[in-house]
């Protein structure tokens, strides 16, 4: 007799959405977002501002360090409080993004992939690794010849371990 084992989790096509809490304290999230057909409209000064001036006022959820590459951003975030869904936040603040850059511009900037990438950190310790890993990507593609140099990234709120 021959039994055929199972695989332990089944492979994704697709990202798995949902950030649980647990223990009282907000998880924080390692979040990637891409644009639409990966286009890379995403690293211009004016962007730049638009989303850090558009994640400031969408508070539900509260970006810690980030980096914009040309097509794809990567955050960090925390919720305020369980009430917020992630991706209803990310729904809210690119939809305020695109109204806020058409204010600006006249026109309607690149457009998003429609999925994201999220991830909840279990400690400092891999909000540090991914850090370094995120704030090098910059350098990886040949952008700049040290992560400092970059002009696309930042931090709007400290996320910290409690």
């Amino acid at each position: 007799m021959s039994l055929s084992k199972k695989p332990l989790f089944n492979p994704r096509n697709k990202p798995s959405h949902g950030v649980l809490w647990q223990d009282e304290a907000p998880p924080i999230v390692f979040l990637t977002i891409c644009t639409q057909h990966r286009q890379p409209w995403l690293a211009t000064d004016l962007t730049h501002r638009l989303l850090v001036d558009v994640w400031r006022m969408a508070d539900r959820w509260c970006v810690g360090r980030y980096v914009l590459m040309p097509d794809h951003l990567h955050l960090f975030t925390a919720p305020r409080s369980s009430d917020s869904t992630l991706e209803s936040w990310i729904t809210f603040w690119k939809s305020q993004f695109t109204k806020d850059f058409k204010s600006e511009t006249g026109t309607v900037p690149g457009k998003w992939q429609a999925e994201h990438w999220d991830s909840r950190l279990r400690s400092w310790q891999s909000y540090a690794e991914k850090w370094e890993y995120v704030r090098n990507n910059p350098v990886r593609k040949g952008l700049v010849v040290r992560s400092e140099d970059w002009p696309y990234q930042g931090e709007v709120n400290r996320l910290d371990w409690d």
